[in-house]
């Protein structure tokens, strides 16, 4: 596995291929895929977080399932630019996965994701309820969206 920016991510990726967002919790990841154009995320089920190994192995399965080419990962910036232990945390994730899969990853900048996930699942009418389940797949999406438009953007040149 390689850490790629997001153009590197553009030359590498093979024509009409999957790629996943991940929104790293700490009790949850969550899932979005986009489709063989990489035009649009859709939000999957979260992953329920057990430990690493585990956590991994799902990730994994789901990739190889989805046949998925790559994975594009929120990476949790302070609103300041600066880095906390959510951003250590979710690299440290990156480089264990290194010895698992040969798949890239893709750091993309997650700031407010999560408050656009929840603004969109408010705008939807979601229950409270519901909405504490969907909002980290929700987040994922939104992160998959922004590195989506920015390939789109790289192939138009």
């Amino acid at each position: 596995m390689t850490v790629l920016s997001i153009e590197e991510l553009a030359e590498t990726l093979p024509p009409h291929a999957a790629i996943a967002g991940l929104d790293l919790g700490t009790k949850t990841i969550g899932l979005a895929v986009s489709d063989l154009s990489r035009r649009f995320a859709t939000p999957r089920p979260v992953i329920k977080r057990v430990k690493f190994t585990r956590d991994a192995e799902t990730l994994l399965a789901f990739a190889e399932k989805e046949k998925i080419a790559g994975f594009v990962i929120g990476l949790p910036m302070n609103m300041d630019g600066s880095s906390g232990p959510r951003v250590q945390a979710t690299r440290a994730f990156v480089r264990n996965m290194e010895a698992l899969s040969a798949l890239p990853f893709t750091f993309w900048d997650e700031r407010l994701s999560t408050v656009a996930a929840e603004r969109a699942l408010l705008e939807m009418d979601v229950s409270r309820q519901k909405r504490a389940g969907r909002i980290d797949s929700a987040a994922a999406s939104f992160i998959l969206q922004g590195a989506l438009d920015r390939l789109a953007s790289l192939a138009r040149g």
